[in-house]
């Protein structure tokens, strides 16, 4: 008797945040007009849970719940069941709730299904039915609104295990509960309610295996069947053969699964043949595909993940056994030896360990001629280490599992597998290589500081046997340190090592590649420190050969060092080459893992050239390929470089929510870099919007010396917006504190913008006999380095300074030239500067949307008087506003009298409603515009 958890109930429902939206929109209408929806979702993902939520939810009125009855001849019609809801609503509206509708027999569930969609929406009845969908949804559903459920996400997925246990679980308890459950919470409560107290803390081993049988069933709600001797046969020959699948699906090829059939049963008389086959075979009289597969072209898969684990899980052993044995006879000599062997170790029916079918096994995955998936490998090598007997060797293969499930970008699979690895007799080899794994799984997707201390772990114990592993690792070390911000860390972790020396490759390894990874490490290493201790002319060679060395190489790790090492260079193009080939080289080796940083360093690479539009397509891809691999980490990089994206757009509400997501992950996983990119880009739409005191302030935390300075590699790109923020702001000093800094930056030549940037800098702060040759000295720099955004910038400020000094002619030039650039590069909030300082010297930009959505009182405005009540309405005092103009207090005192009076409004509040009245109008407006101009390229019609 080992016990059991006592599981307390959920607190409350975990994510399903876009899923009761809906429900929560449904219910906040009833009161006025009826309506319908549909939850539908495999067994075990809380249908039962919402629609308990909404009854909870609903208090305008009574809640019933409708049930098949206990009488399964007696039906109500469907304008029975009418009349019944209709009169239950005269007095209030009503929400009905009918749980598990595909329960019901065919008859009650066609009048259910009937009068959901006669309801009209006078009838003040909110109907709300859910349905499994383990199966396909019935036909007399198909005309209902749905909701669909999906696996909880395994950030929510990890808040409900805590609010089960009270967060008592053992940290590998838990990740091994997480990846059992695949998301599925019912699964997820039957495997904690299966585990004994001292099981779940850690204690006592994990029963193995931990979803077995009986949990698996509760969760499904049974234990699936077929209507025919055929059909279970088909249901566990699909299931057997997902157990080995390559996709995400676990889905099986139909003729596989045919050929297995046959052997599995054959017909008697008939020599090997099954007879007709269920719903595969030609024969119009076979029977009908069981409903729980689908076959899309010729492959075959369960609609539900935890059907088809339940059904293969709860067959006989020995029947499991034969269909696996006939998945491999099938598969024997087809050119999917891994495969069969797989299956082949399956259907073992002798006592586990068994070394030979292990050390096949391992042998194949191990194997680089063999085709296969990085997934496939993954549970190969997992197979292999079940069937080894040997405590090192046994700790070497699920270590060597891991690797491949986190090159399939599935951490949530091999942080369990890294758990299973440890093993105190296993050599310091297999520790070190198994310590490397988990680092680089935190580095990725956990804390940062923890991922540090593993790969420093990892170098130490390599070093002695495999000195450029360890190298490797402790570059990894220097990688998680950098991430945090952690100079002292990272410095010491790129302490001096000795010279380069050739080392023999180890077996199995390609000799010459492994030997130009080792000199990229090295470079690579070498030149970092150099950077960060200041030594700028030194960091130059060492870095120039990691990009040199990788021209002629193919793997994606020494292409993504590549890439880095061109950042840091600022040689952009070098940076996007060696981002795209890494991409395109982790595509063709399928390792996903590896997908999102080298769309992470093309998006920098683009962002670093000025290129925005780009950088967001690129930011855009990485944070779904991030999210879909499992890594937080990057994904809030990418969220970052979508804020800087969204920076120079009109979309302040896009650069808000991309902020506040990075910044969560950033701050809980002590990512330094990443929160640095996210303030940067917050500050930069400040500044943009003309709110110079608030993007100084954010930037001064970022860019002034001392302790709490930003991150090292990303305050000295921000100093152009500080001190441009910080003049406009009257802080001149504060401006001037940060330029040594950043012309010792600009010598260097890492960012080609800087050179530029700097004498824009110098001439924000030079009086102004200095600062009309300092201007065009920028400008000339901006034409050397290219990038129409920082140009257009410099030219905006070139073109204020003019016109406030009363050269009309010139200024306009340099303000078309800016308006010109922006719209160019789709900075649309920093054209909307220009127009307005265009619109000051009297021009008339059209902006996009214009005209008939500006209401008329705000067109009596002059160009200086609407520029000042529109700084006004963002909440500017007289002072900001001056300082921001470059006018005096008077002069915003008088033109906003004038303002006053001719909008006949009395306070700056009324002011505000009328400037985003008008705001809107406009956008309406050119939303229509929109409109119309895209009906027009449709059809072709003139305008």
């Amino acid at each position: 008797m080992t016990g059991q958890t006592t599981v307390r109930t959920a607190v409350r429902v975990h994510g399903r945040s876009a899923q009761r939206r809906a429900l929560r929109a449904m219910l906040d209408a009833l009161p006025a007009h009826g309506g319908r929806l549909l939850l539908a979702g495999e067994p075990g993902l809380g249908r039962t849970t919402l629609l308990q939520w909404a009854a909870r939810s609903f208090r305008a009125g009574p809640v019933l719940h409708l049930g098949p009855g206990p009488d399964a001849n007696a039906h109500l019609t469907a304008g029975q069941l009418l009349d019944t809801l209709r009169a239950a609503a005269v007095a209030a509206p009503v929400l009905v709730c009918v749980d598990d509708a595909h329960r019901w027999d065919a008859p009650a569930r066609t009048e259910l299904a009937r009068a959901a969609r006669l309801l009209s929406t006078a009838d003040r009845v909110g109907l709300l039915l859910s349905v499994a969908s383990d199966r396909a949804v019935g036909p007399e559903f198909a005309r209902l609104p749905v909701v669909h459920l999906d696996p909880l996400a395994p950030a929510r997925a990890a808040a409900l295990l805590d609010d089960l246990t009270d967060g008592v679980a053992a940290p590998a308890v838990r990740e091994q509960l997480l990846a059992e459950a695949e998301g599925n919470p019912a699964l997820l409560v039957a495997l904690v309610r299966r585990l004994s107290p001292a099981e779940l803390r850690g204690h006592r081993p994990l029963p193995s295996p931990l979803a077995e049988a009986g949990v698996l069933a509760e969760a499904a709600g049974g234990v699936p069947t077929g209507p025919s001797a055929h059909a279970r046969d088909l249901l566990l020959t699909v299931a057997a053969a997902g157990e080995a699948s390559d996709g995400s699906d676990a889905d099986a090829d139909a003729g596989l699964v045919r050929d297995a059939l046959r052997r599995l049963r054959p017909a008697p008389g008939h020599g090997p043949g099954l007879g007709p086959d269920p719903g595969l075979g030609p024969d119009p009289g076979a029977e009908p595909l069981p409903g729980q597969l689908v076959l899309a072209g010729d492959r075959l898969r369960f609609r539900s993940p935890l059907v088809r684990r339940t059904v293969h899980a709860t067959a006989a052993a020995d029947r499991r056994r034969a269909v696996h044995r006939a998945l491999a006879d099938a598969l024997d000599g087809g050119g999917h030896r891994l495969t069969a062997l797989l299956h082949r170790s399956w259907s073992l029916d002798g006592p586990v360990p068994a070394p030979a079918s292990a050390d096949r096994l391992a042998a194949t995955a191990a194997d680089g001629a063999v085709p296969a998936s990085h997934r496939l490998r993954a549970t190969a090598y997992a197979r292999a280490a079940e069937l080894t007997a040997d405590g090192a060797r046994r700790a070497e293969r699920y270590t060597a599992a891991a690797e491949q499930a986190l090159l399939a970008g599935r951490p949530e699979r091999a942080r369990p597998l890294l758990a299973a690895a440890r093993d105190r007799a296993a050599p310091d080899a297999v520790r070190g290589r198994a310590e490397l794994l988990r680092g680089m799984t935190e580095l990725r997707d956990g804390p940062v500081g923890d991922a540090h201390q593993s790969l420093l772990l990892a170098a130490s114990l390599l070093a002695a046997d495999d000195p450029a592993e360890a190298a490797a690792a402790a570059l990894a070390a220097a990688d998680a340190a950098w991430a945090a911000g952690d100079l002292p860390a990272c410095l010491a972790t790129l302490a001096p090592e000795p010279p380069l020396r050739a080392e023999h490759p180890s077996p199995g390894s390609d000799g010459p590649a492994a030997a130009r990874t080792a000199a990229v490490v090295h470079d690579h290493r070498v030149g970092m420190r150099a950077l960060l201790e200041g030594r700028l002319d030194r960091a130059g060679a060492p870095l120039g050969q990691v990009v040199r060395r990788s021209r002629t190489g193919d793997r994606p790790e020494t292409l993504l060092r590549s890439a880095a090492a061109a950042l840091l260079l600022g040689d952009v193009d070098a940076a996007r080459s060696g981002g795209a080939r890494a991409l395109a080289a982790a595509r063709q080796l399928g390792s996903d893992a590896l997908v999102p940083q080298a769309l992470e360093y093309l998006a920098y690479a683009e962002l670093r050239a000025g290129r925005h539009p780009q950088a967001r397509t690129h930011a855009e891809e990485g944070l779904r390929t991030a999210l879909r691999a499992g890594q937080r980490n990057t994904a809030a990089h990418h969220r970052a470089v979508l804020a800087l994206a969204a920076s120079i757009e009109e979309e302040p509400d896009a650069v808000a929510r991309h902020v506040a997501a990075a910044l969560d992950t950033a701050r809980r996983h002590g990512l330094a870099q990443a929160a640095a990119l996210a303030q940067w880009a917050a500050a930069r739409a400040d500044l943009g919007r003309g709110r110079p005191f608030d993007a100084a302030d954010r930037l001064g935390l970022l860019v002034l010396p001392g302790p709490g300075r930003g991150h090292f590699a990303v305050w000295r790109l921000a100093v152009p917006c500080f001190v441009e923020a910080a003049v406009l702001a009257g802080r001149d000093e504060d401006a001037r504190r940060v330029l040594t800094d950043f012309a010792d930056w600009a010598a260097f030549g890492a960012d080609p913008q800087a050179a530029a940037q700097l004498a824009r800098c110098h001439a924000l702060l030079a009086p102004a006999e200095h600062a009309d040759a300092l201007y065009r000295h920028a400008l000339d720099r901006h034409d050397e380095a290219g990038g129409d955004f920082e140009r257009a910038r410099t030219a905006l400020l070139y073109g204020k300074w003019l016109r406030r000094r009363r050269r009309p002619r010139e200024a306009r030039g340099r303000l078309g030239t800016a308006l010109a650039g922006f719209e160019r590069c789709g900075a649309g909030v920093w054209a909307a500067q220009a127009r307005d300082e265009l619109r000051a010297l009297g021009a008339a930009p059209r902006s996009p949307g214009a005209g008939a959505g500006t209401p008329a009182r705000l067109g009596r405005l002059t160009p200086q008087q609407l520029r000042i009540a529109r700084q006004v309405a963002e909440g500017a005092t007289n002072r900001e506003v001056a300082l921001t103009l470059g006018v005096s207090t008077r002069t915003v005192d008088y033109h906003l009298r004038k303002v006053f009076a001719a909008l006949g409004v009395r306070s700056r509040l009324e002011l505000a409603r009328m400037v985003g009245q008008a705001e809107r109008a406009q956008e309406a407006q050119a939303a229509q515009d929109a409109r119309r101009a895209g009906h027009q390229e449709k059809t072709g019609a003139q305008p």
